[in-house]
C-alpha cells in the first residue's frame, strides 16, 4: 500500500501537469474578455436596400441581428478548458487514492508527518476547487494557477518531505489528533484555495484600472475583479471559523497532554499570528473605509504566515510540535 501510494502521488503530479498545460492552452487561445455566464447580445449590422420587414422601407438600411459565433481558436480554447477540468478530476481521484492508501499502509490517519500533511492539505484544496468550479464554471480559467500550485507543492513534498511509513508517535495517540489535525488540514486547504482568487483579484483589478505591465497582463483573460474578490471573501469566511475551532481544540489537547493550554511554542505562536491576520482580513473586508485591495493583501499575508507555520517552523525551529519527520 505504501508503494502504491507513492506511485499514485507521481501519477497525480503528472495529471495536474497535463491539466495545467491544458489550462494554459485555453488561456492562450481564449479571447481577452472575461468569461461570463450571460450570453452576449447578438451584434447587429446594417443591410442595404431590398431588405423588407423590421419596419424598414425599400432603399433604407435596416438593422438585423447577426449571430456571433466563436472562431476556431475560441472553440479550441473551450475544448482545452473542458479537458483541463476533467483531467483535474482524474488527478484529484489519484490524489485521494494516494492519501487513502497511505493511511491504510500506516494503519492510522495519514497526518503523522509533514509529507502526509501536505499531501492531505493539497487534496482538500483541489476538492474545494472542483466544488467551486461545479457551482461557478465561469471561473474555470483560475484552474491554471490552482494546478500550478498543486504541481509545485506535491513535487516539493515528494522530493523534499517524503518519509517512509512509520507508526504514530506516542504523543499523538489521542482522539484529539483526529479532531485537531483534521480541522487544521481542512481550514488550511480552503485557505490554500483562497489565495488563488486573492492574487488573481489583485492582478485583474490592476488590469481593469489600466495597468499594462507585468504581472497585470497575466490577468487580462481572467473573470471580472469583483467576482474574484467575492470568491476570496467567501472562502476565507468559510474557513476562518473552522480554523478558530482547530486552534481551540489544539489548546484543549495541549492542556490534557502537557498540563498547559498555551505555552508559546513556535507552532502555537505562528498559529496565533495566522489567526490574528485572518481575523484582521475579515474585519478589513467588513469595513467600508478600507479598500478591497488592502484587505486582499492582508489575506495573502495570512497565507504567508500559514506557510511559515508549515515549513519555516518545522525546518528552523524546534519545540513540542516537532513531528514533521524532516531534519
Amino acid at each position: 500500500m505504501s508503494a502504491l501510494s507513492d506511485q499514485l502521488v507521481t501519477y497525480a503530479i503528472l495529471a495536474y501537469l497535463v491539466a495545467m498545460i491544458s489550462h494554459a492552452v485555453e488561456y492562450a487561445l481564449g479571447n481577452a474578455r472575461a468569461v461570463s455566464t450571460k450570453a452576449a447580445a447578438p451584434a447587429r449590422e446594417l443591410v442595404g436596400a431590398g431588405v423588407g420587414g423590421a419596419g424598414g422601407t425599400a432603399g433604407e438600411p435596416v438593422a438585423v441581428p447577426v449571430e456571433t459565433r466563436p472562431g476556431r481558436s475560441g472553440a479550441r480554447a473551450a475544448l482545452a478548458g473542458r479537458i483541463a477540468a476533467w483531467v483535474t478530476v482524474v488527478a484529484a481521484a489519484l490524489h485521494l487514492g494516494a492519501v487513502v492508501t497511505r493511511g491504510i499502509a500506516a494503519e492510522r490517519m495519514p497526518w503523522g508527518n509533514m509529507y502526509e500533511f501536505v499531501l492531505t492539505v493539497t487534496f482538500i484544496g483541489v476538492a474545494a476547487w472542483l466544488a467551486v468550479l461545479w457551482r461557478q464554471p465561469q471561473l474555470r480559467r483560475l484552474g491554471l494557477f490552482l494546478t500550478l500550485v498543486m504541481v509545485l507543492l506535491l513535487a516539493f513534498a515528494e522530493l523534499k518531505l517524503y518519509v517512509q511509513v512509520t507508526p504514530l508517535m506516542p504523543a499523538l495517540k489521542s482522539y484529539w489528533f483526529v479532531i485537531h489535525v483534521s480541522t487544521i488540514i481542512f481550514a488550511s486547504g480552503i485557505f490554500l484555495l483562497g489565495v488563488v482568487p486573492a492574487a488573481s483579484y489583485l492582478m485583474r483589478s490592476g488590469w481593469e484600472q489600466g495597468k499594462r505591465s507585468f504581472p497585470y497582463t497575466l490577468a487580462r483573460r481572467l473573470p471580472a475583479a469583483a467576482g474574484l474578490e467575492r470568491l476570496t471573501f467567501m472562502l476565507h469566511a468559510f474557513a476562518f471559523p473552522i480554523f478558530t475551532f482547530a486552534v481551540i481544540a489544539g489548546a484543549i489537547w495541549a492542556e490534557a497532554a502537557w498540563g498547559r493550554a498555551w505555552g508559546w511554542d513556535p507552532k502555537e505562536t505562528w498559529a496565533f499570528i495566522s489567526w490574528v491576520v485572518y481575523a484582521g482580513y475579515l474585519h478589513a473586508r467588513a469595513t467600508p473605509s478600507i479598500k478591497r485591495n488592502v484587505a486582499t493583501w492582508i489575506s495573502i499575508l495570512g497565507f504567508l504566515t500559514m506557510l511559515m507555520n508549515l515549513f519555516g517552523v518545522n525546518f528552523f525551529f524546534t519545540g513540542l510540535h516537532s513531528y514533521a519527520g524532516v531534519n
